[in-house]
């Protein structure tokens, strides 16, 4: 394959040095496993063994490898999915690198939810790739169009489509967004039919797929590591494992072109500094009381807002800790150093 059929870009182009162009070759990871990376490049695919001395990389990353196959550096991303590791520890979690189009998946039953969608959106916003809200069982849904309408009701502009996973003419319409050399990557929750979505794509059954619960219509988990797959019109697909503990951290950026409409809003209130609560003058609150806003968007605006914001400060403690650490052994390194050269 060559490098653009990987999804090189003159992006990841200029980042190259001459020196570099002719002693480096470029690969990118196209699956990630505990202990090793796999790296597809323009002559083989490669593996590379993770150690404490490479970076934090991810399924998407483009890295530069010297004539034996070792680590070099890492390129600069396009674009970055990350998220507060799940649980209490204080780490981000990388989920992927490099991503175009991003389809966030959602079923057409009563596990259908505006607040995860607008969860995804920020995501997908604060990295840069473009959304695509995909909404699943088609075939099982007697009135697609009340979901339709209320996915389409978060952005006029936001591209929605409903689809039957099965059906591979259900599913043509987002072949559009397959074009050779383009990242596609998939984002929602366990059971939504990601798999199924996938196998259609790509022609073939590619994942396992599992059924859904009869008592809440949620999925149960089938993949169960990132990697990226060619698919039939030379798109690239990058699936990722289900996400039930999606956190958001430090992506105000993200959060707020999801709520456009309410950060437009929030211009217009009288105090920079309005909490939109009981503040004279708030156009958020009037907006409220006038129906123009829906207080189900608002309060997961807020939601979001807060959930970043207190992520994004424990990751920013968690790193001056890190930072403390080091300082404070590589102090003890250099006084070891300097009784030993006194001895």
């Amino acid at each position: 394959m060559s490098l653009s059929e990987w999804g090189w870009k003159p992006f990841f182009q200029q980042q190259l040095s001459l020196e570099e162009l002719e002693s480096l070759a470029p690969g990118r990871v196209v699956e990630q496993h505990r202990s090793q990376l796999l790296l597809g490049t323009e002559n083989a695919s490669i593996a590379l063994a993770v150690t404490p001395a490479l970076p934090a990389l991810t399924v998407g990353d483009w890295l530069l490898l010297d004539r034996g196959n070792h680590f070099a550096r890492a390129l600069e991303r396009a674009s970055l999915f990350s998220r507060k590791a799940p649980g209490s520890k204080a780490q981000e979690q990388l989920i992927a690198a490099n991503v175009d189009v991003v389809f966030i998946v959602s079923s057409l039953n009563q596990d259908f939810s505006l607040s995860r969608i607008e969860r995804y959106l920020a995501l997908a916003n604060d990295a840069g790739a473009e959304p695509v809200v995909v909404l699943t069982r088609l075939d099982c849904c007697d009135d697609p169009h009340f979901y339709l309408q209320q996915a389409q009701s978060l952005n006029p502009l936001l591209v929605v489509e409903a689809v039957n996973a099965l059906d591979a003419e259900s599913v043509a319409p987002l072949n559009d967004w397959c074009a050779p050399g383009q990242t596609v990557a998939f984002l929602g929750s366990s059971g939504v039919g990601k798999s199924t979505l996938i196998n259609t794509l790509m022609g073939e059954a590619r994942l396992a797929t599992g059924g859904i619960r009869e008592d809440d219509a949620k999925g149960r988990h089938t993949t169960t590591q990132r990697s990226i797959s060619m698919m039939p019109r030379g798109g690239l697909l990058l699936d990722t494992p289900g996400m039930r503990e999606l956190q958001l951290a430090d992506c105000e950026d993200g959060v707020s072109a999801t709520f456009a409409d309410i950060s437009a809003l929030a211009r217009q209130c009288r105090f920079a500094d309005c909490q939109h609560e009981s503040e004279p003058g708030c156009a958020v609150q009037a907006a409220l009381a006038n129906q123009e806003l829906d207080a189900r968007r608002l309060g997961n605006y807020r939601k979001l807002m807060r959930e970043q914001a207190l992520n994004a400060a424990t990751l920013a403690e968690r790193r001056a800790g890190d930072r403390k650490q080091r300082k404070f052994h590589k102090s003890v390194q250099s006084a070891a150093r300097q009784q030993k050269k006194g001895l």
